[in-house]
């Protein structure tokens, strides 16, 4: 069976190195955390950086599952409001208090690739609302999307210093399925450009993907980074929603707490 690269590895396998101020994610550009202010990346406790990750209620960070998977809080560092990894004065580093993992993950490729960090006390910085059942037409193909992280810039470069970002297209169900046949229709979703060029890479899983203003994916796996006919595959957000705001404590849109 083809091994399959998930677009993250974990801490001991990932890049120390980081990227000149001129190399870019893999067709993508540089990204201000002051527009993005929702965009986290994650550490081990050496200060390792290793995956991303989005704010989406003032105590609590969503990441992908296998970022956060085998990890105890005590391991792990969220760094909010840091557009350079090595501007140690900007921003603030803080240890989770609690991991939720959804209880049917068992690996990426398979799905339920969500994770919750909670925080201790709250940050700082705007929440992003996630995606919704209802919001179908985020993820109709051709929908342009913008992914973000501080990953590598090539398949087996070094990562960014800085948050970089890339604008993906959203493919079609099958093109995805055809590429990837243990891809899951319902919960998940490919983006990117059928001859490769523009993708997330290794350093950027569990960062968030956007449209409208909303989360709509978590960077999730993928085999390689922008290989011809790989595009990365995303976890689907409105799928999750529902499990989501009882983790979260946020309410979905025109739902009012009695």
């Amino acid at each position: 069976m083809r091994r399959l690269l998930v677009l993250v590895l974990c801490a001991v396998m990932a890049s120390t190195g980081t990227a000149a101020a001129g190399e870019q994610v893999i067709g993508g550009e540089r990204a201000s955390i002051k527009a993005n202010p929702w965009a986290v990346y994650l550490t081990d406790d050496h200060g390792l950086q290793f995956c991303g990750g989005t704010i989406v209620a003032p105590t609590k960070v969503l990441t992908a599952a296998h970022c956060a998977l085998g990890r105890a809080p005590r391991d792990l560092r969220v760094v909010a409001g840091r557009e350079d990894k090595q501007d140690r004065g900007a921003g603030v580093t803080v240890t989770p208090a609690d991991i939720w993992i959804h209880k049917q993950y068992v690996s990426a490729d398979e799905g339920e690739d969500v994770a919750v960090l909670t925080l201790g006390n709250p940050l700082p910085y705007t929440p992003l609302p996630l995606a919704e059942p209802a919001d179908r037409e985020l993820y109709q193909p051709g929908t342009q999307l913008r992914a973000l992280g501080w990953g590598r810039t090539s398949e087996n470069g070094k990562t960014s210093r800085y948050l970089l970002q890339a604008t993906l297209p959203v493919l079609p169900d099958a093109f995805c399925a055809d590429a990837y046949p243990q891809f899951v229709r319902a919960d998940m979703f490919c983006a990117g450009f059928e001859g490769g060029r523009i993708d997330t890479c290794q350093g950027d899983s569990g960062g968030p993907v956007v449209a409208d203003g909303k989360l709509v994916g978590v960077t999730s796996w993928g085999e390689g980074c922008a290989r011809r006919g790989k595009p990365g595959v995303y976890v689907r957000i409105s799928r999750y929603a529902k499990d989501l705001h009882p983790v979260v404590g946020a309410l979905p849109p025109g739902v009012v707490d009695p």
